[in-house]
């Protein structure tokens, strides 16, 4: 796989940035009879304590870094719900509603970036450009991303997606610590997070494989799902996601294997080590639960490492599962599609849901 195909893919919530900004223009144009409505986009709320910048880089890590801070670069995009919630449950939620609000206050300067937006952006001597530009220098091409930075305008931590502010404080506290200078961030959070939030629940669409190089080679797509006891987000993402009829659905076409993130069984990737899934998904560089890859002849096509919704998984399963990646070129591409047929029926698409 190319590193340019790596980077969209990603995660799947590049689709969803992408997926707001081609409903934009749909919505521009003339309202076309019984076309269906695009419901669940959410503007996000930016707290009164976040730096009203110049956005130069230079000058604010240096602040910084005086105060004893970090610099904390929140990237959204105009109607993303997920940026909207995590602001809401993280930034604007105090301590003692569950919130991070304080915390953040205290130790980060935090600067909001619009990954569309015009606005110029001084990052170091070299790169001047403007937010959008900005944006695809660092390769922030979803949304929400999150990008602590050093004084040398470093990313020493990056969050793609929302987190739940139990999940979000272990990102806070790793940078807070500068634990970065000696630990990557997926060890990091198997050394703090320890409690048990979740049982593993079952599901009548995994299967019982171990060696996930024969499923990889095989003529069938192939979907790992990675759960363990301290995820917050799992028990919601089989209840709302997973076991819905449509869901049900358009994974028969899949194999789909579950494994536990910190179980110490031995099993056989997709390039054929054998490992255990915890020390595959560190290898990967992910730290989020539920993860999920995605896997179609020889190559992988899509890792999902943040918060997600039925609408958009499914618009991934049907990708996987039709084999659409003959079709088009990219995951965008076919979301594009997927989604303009469902509003030109009629139907409306709850992105939230």
């Amino acid at each position: 796989m190319t590193v340019k195909f790596k980077n969209w893919l990603n995660v799947s919530l590049l689709a969803i940035s992408s997926f707001f900004l081609s409903f934009s223009s749909v919505m521009a144009e003339s309202p076309k009879p019984k076309e269906g409505k695009v419901l669940g986009i959410a503007d996000a709320v930016i707290p009164n304590y976040f730096k009203d910048s110049f956005l130069d880089f230079r000058e604010e890590s240096a602040e910084a870094v005086d105060a004893g801070k970090h610099m904390l670069v929140f990237a959204d995009l105009k109607g993303c719900p997920y940026c909207a919630q995590m602001l809401k449950d993280n930034f604007i939620k105090s301590e003692k509603e569950g919130g991070n609000k304080e915390f953040i206050k205290t130790n980060f300067d935090s600067i909001h970036i619009n990954i569309k937006g015009s606005r110029d952006v001084a990052f170091n001597e070299k790169i001047e450009v403007t937010e959008a530009e900005l944006a695809k220098v660092l390769q922030v091409s979803f949304t929400p991303t999150l990008l602590f930075m050093n004084a040398n305008n470093k990313v020493v931590a990056r969050v793609n997606g929302y987190r739940s502010p139990r999940e979000f404080r272990q990102v806070l506290n790793y940078v807070k610590e500068k634990a970065y200078e000696k630990t990557d961030f997926p060890s990091y959070r198997l050394a703090h997070l320890k409690d048990s939030v979740y049982t593993l629940l079952d599901h009548e669409a995994f299967a019982e494989i171990t060696n996930l190089q024969k499923a990889f080679k095989s003529d069938k797509p192939l979907m790992v799902l990675f759960e363990d006891k301290t995820c917050d987000e799992c028990n919601n993402f089989h209840k709302e996601i997973l076991d819905l009829p449509e869901t049900k659905d358009l994974l028969k076409p899949l194999n789909v294997v579950r494994l536990d993130a910190l179980s110490n069984k031995e099993i056989i990737d997709t390039n054929g080590n054998k490992t255990t899934a915890g020390e595959w998904l560190k290898k990967a560089g992910i730290s989020y639960r539920p993860a999920v890859l995605f896997f179609a002849e020889g190559e992988e096509r899509a890792r999902l490492t943040g918060l997600i919704k039925s609408f958009h998984f499914q618009q991934l399963l049907s990708y996987m599962g039709q084999k659409k990646y003959h079709d088009y070129k990219d995951f965008i591409e076919y979301g594009d599609e997927y989604s303009k047929k469902i509003l030109e029926s009629g139907k409306d698409i709850d992105i939230w849901k």
